[in-house]
């Protein structure tokens, strides 16, 4: 596209100078030779609208319609499902001969239920295991928490000091800040 623009620059370079030979040719005269040419107008048609035909419109009506009366068909199933639930209370027997078959709930084996309550038992058997082994034993509990109640009991005098000094500590600390 560069290459393009550049080819035409010089085109119409080329052109100005023949228009300048031409007038110097002439003796400085305009004539129609050196008059500068109007450009023509370049009418971009705009592409046709596309229409459908018939065919197709009728095509895609029909299709439309189709998903209609299925939308239709599905909520009138389900308003007969509320109809039949109100027949069942009403007459049992009729209810039961017309109404479809509800699917058998699923239900695990004996067998298949001891073999995971064993794995479940084994699985707590190995964790169980694993915290006796990493957890303290009580009496090793109750003297780390003996030991941590002594030395809080004589932290705790010291560090009263440290919250609440005297005036004249107070006003020293105040004197000797720089700020």
């Amino acid at each position: 596209m560069q290459s393009e623009s550049i080819i035409s620059a010089i085109d119409a370079e080329i052109a100005k100078l023949e228009q300048v030979k031409a007038l110097l040719a002439n003796g400085g005269k305009v004539d129609d030779v050196t008059a500068p040419q109007k450009a023509k107008k370049v009418i971009v048609k705009q592409p046709k609208k596309r229409t459908m035909s018939p065919e197709a419109r009728k095509r895609i009506a029909d299709a439309q319609r189709k998903r209609w009366a299925a939308t239709k068909k599905q909520a009138s199933a389900s308003a007969a499902k509320t109809t039949k639930k109100a027949a069942k209370k009403a007459s049992p027997m009729k209810a039961k001969k017309s109404a479809p078959k509800k699917a058998v709930k699923r239900t695990v084996s004996p067998e298949a239920r001891k073999r995971m309550a064993d794995a479940q038992r084994k699985r707590w058997a190995a964790t169980k295991k694993a915290t006796k082994k990493a957890a303290p034993t009580k009496a090793t509990k109750k003297v780390v928490k003996k030991t941590l109640l002594v030395k809080a009991k004589r932290a705790a005098p010291k560090t009263a000091a440290k919250v609440a000094p005297t005036g004249a500590k107070l006003e020293a600390q105040k004197a000797e800040a720089p700020f």
